[in-house]
């Protein structure tokens, strides 16, 4: 089971503590990379912190990173090399970003879906494993194209 590091801005905060409590029911190490409050930050921080961390140690573990529309999160995820960050506020999607993108950062948005869609979202992507074969070839295409650029 890959340890999950977690973070979110102001707006996430909330979502971040009461996933971090169902993960941790759940069996799963969590490390928590901030924000620890409420108070006003700046999401691409916290995404760096988390995502530099998934970087460094791609074997055993995943992200999470939630901020009030998600977006901000996944884009400046996506800036770190190794990351496939996915924004998804759907089952489906949860699903199919790891099935055939083999995403290793989650991201939510706190005002666009509530805590238990959150968990739900997050079961199924900690739950589903990447198909590869044909999958597997698009993911080293994709991750061939950041080495070299």
């Amino acid at each position: 089971m890959k340890q999950i590091v977690i973070g979110s801005d102001h707006a996430g905060y909330k979502m971040k503590q009461f996933l971090i409590q169902q993960l941790q029911e759940a069996g799963y190490d969590v490390e928590d990379k901030g924000t620890y409050s409420e108070d006003s930050v700046d999401a691409g921080a916290y995404a760096i912190k988390v995502c530099e961390d998934v970087a460094n140690n791609l074997d055993t573990k995943y992200g999470i990173l939630i901020c009030g529309t998600g977006i901000g999160m996944s884009m400046m995820a996506n800036k770190v090399k190794g990351i496939r960050a996915s924004l998804v506020s759907d089952l489906f999607s949860a699903e199919m970003t790891r099935a055939h993108n083999n995403a290793n950062v989650l991201c939510m948005g706190a005002r666009i879906i509530s805590e238990y869609m959150a968990w739900e979202f997050t079961k199924v992507w900690l739950s589903t494993e990447h198909l590869g074969g044909k999958y597997a070839k698009r993911v080293e295409a994709m991750m061939n194209y950041e080495k070299n650029r």
